[in-house]
């Protein structure tokens, strides 16, 4: 009988999900069904892979080099599987292939290309796609040279980072300096990544699986949080609810000419950026990504399960050959056909009310430890059904509280206008409150922390407001906007700190006002 070793992800912590636990139990039950012996490797006690009957044979140990080497040594499987467990396994993909171990899947050399940002540039440039501007830094000076050459603000991060971590968006010099700093040593050996920041542009995630012949693209996913926020902790769509069908069926032909050049044999995940109609390519991972799960569960198809088989040398039009027949394609997935009309909404679940010093402000470092899922025929419903799953009920009635950065203030007429329609009050700070009466929009002047009682704080206490739209200034100090969202955590008011995300929430309220809420088991749909 064939072994195989799967690498779980380690121990779960914030910023490494256990999404990336059902990968591997997927992979494990596929291997299971095709003959093989599953050897499972993990340390966490709070996972499913390390349940007693999950696999053939549990190793509960550190992943690390030496610590899985021993295993292997001991077991001398036929290969090791190192794609679903995120960056953690995927990082020993070059030193397991040094000491002559089998990798299963896309061979280590296509994870370098795609994780070595200079070689991914070559990349991208040969196929012809578009990348933002970036430069790799291996000094103070390189980086500030960078900076300017690219313009801010930019958003910095060390290379092969985990979840985010210390990534950062970056409006001018000085900060860049605190930065490096604070949070990086900037050397030969780490580099720091340096791109350029596409202001709002739209999102999206791919997740594709290849066997290197066919492609077939699991969803692409419409972010709902402006890009900046970490795909972690963005809420997501599937399908794409405001981007037109031509955008999202180029981005599928360019997810497939990556997965094809990179060699994948298995999961990719491709990021995008869309901004002015034009594609930018983020990064590709090709690996399970913590959607895999979310996306097998909207499609109905185990992409995990698929891309295992793929793996072990079997062929998409083996495994799934009715996807092959589909006459006219969904848009947004090669396993829909066009007439599927249901929406699908991830949200994330963040641990704030446990950290009450924490700045509950959304960034490039991932910061949820969970998600839930809506699902309904109509979008506003299906992310009505995702807020309330995170335990965030929106309201249809009382009074709103919104204070935006100037640079979001043109985009929030709108939404204030369809807030009094649907018959809420609006309660503004100064500058928001001027702003709002020159377009002729009725708010009530609210005090802000630092002028006298009652302000906005108190208010938000006193059980006044019933949802938060707030949106950063860009810079990092604790300001009013600090206690204004630490207020929303502990007294459990809806905030939002993005205005596409203030813009579904308007539709949600919108649709449940008009329809209120249906039902329906997930094997009706």
């Amino acid at each position: 009988m064939k072994k195989v070793i799967i690498l779980g992800s380690g121990p779960n912590r914030i910023g490494q999900g256990v999404e990336f636990d059902y990968a591997c139990v997927h992979c494990v039950w596929a291997l299971i069904e095709e003959g093989y012996q599953a050897i499972m490797v993990n340390c966490n006690p709070e996972t499913v892979s390390t349940d007693y009957d999950t696999s053939d044979k549990l190793f509960f140990e550190p992943i690390v080099l030496e610590d899985v080497l021993n295993i292997i040594e001991k077991e001398k499987p036929d290969g090791v599987v190192v794609q679903f467990g995120g960056q953690t396994p995927l990082k020993l993909a070059k030193p397991l292939e040094k000491f002559g171990v089998p990798i299963i899947g896309t061979s280590p050399e296509s994870i370098d290309i795609a994780e070595d940002r200079e070689r991914f540039r070559d990349l991208i440039i040969k196929l012809g796609l578009k990348q933002p501007e970036s430069g790799i830094a291996k000094s103070k000076e390189e980086a500030i040279k960078i900076a300017n050459e690219i313009g801010y603000p930019v958003l910095v991060r060390p290379s092969y980072v985990l979840g985010g971590r210390a990534m950062r968006l970056v409006y001018d010099e000085t900060e860049l300096l605190q930065y490096i700093e604070e949070a990086v040593f900037v050397s030969e050996d780490k580099p720091l990544l340096i791109d350029r920041f596409l202001a709002d542009s739209i999102e999206l995630d791919v997740d594709c699986v290849c066997d290197g012949e066919d492609a077939l693209v699991g969803a692409v996913m419409e972010h709902i949080e402006e890009a900046g926020i970490h795909s972690g902790d963005s809420a997501t769509c599937i399908p794409h609810y405001s981007l037109p069908d031509e955008i999202v069926l180029k981005v599928k032909e360019q997810t497939k000419k990556l997965a094809k050049a990179l060699n994948t044999i298995g999961l990719i995940n491709v990021q995008y950026a869309v901004k002015d109609n034009q594609i930018y390519v983020i990064e590709a991972n090709p690996r399970a990504s913590r959607t895999v799960p979310f996306v097998s569960k909207a499609i109905g198809y185990p992409l995990a399960k698929i891309a295992s088989k793929v793996m072990i040398g079997k062929k998409l039009r083996e495994i799934v050959p009715e996807v092959f027949n589909i006459e006219e394609k969904h848009p947004a997935s090669d396993f829909l056909p066009k007439s599927f009309k249901r929406y699908a909404v991830k949200e994330v679940v963040f641990p704030f009310n446990r950290f009450p010093e924490v700045d509950p402000i959304l960034g490039p470092e991932m910061k949820s430890t969970g998600e839930v899922m809506g699902i309904d025929e109509d979008f506003g419903l299906a992310y009505y059904k995702a807020q309330a799953g995170t335990g965030a009920l929106l309201p249809d009635s009382g009074n709103v509280f919104i204070s935006v950065a100037d640079k979001d203030k043109p985009q929030i007429v709108e939404i204030a206008k369809k807030l009094i329609n649907l018959g809420f009050v609006i309660y503004a700070t100064k500058g928001t409150h001027i702003f709002l009466k020159q377009n002729d929009i009725e708010s009530n002047l609210v005090n802000k922390l630092s002028e006298e009682r009652p302000n906005i704080v108190d208010r938000i206490r006193n059980g006044e407001i019933v949802m938060i739209i707030n949106t950063p200034s860009g810079k990092r100090e604790r300001s009013d906007a600090y206690y204004i969202r630490r207020a929303a955590v502990s007294n459990k008011v809806p905030y939002f700190t993005t205005i596409r995300g203030a813009n579904a929430a308007v539709i949600a309220i919108e649709s449940f006002k008009e329809k209120g809420l249906s039902v329906k088991a997930l094997q009706e749909m």
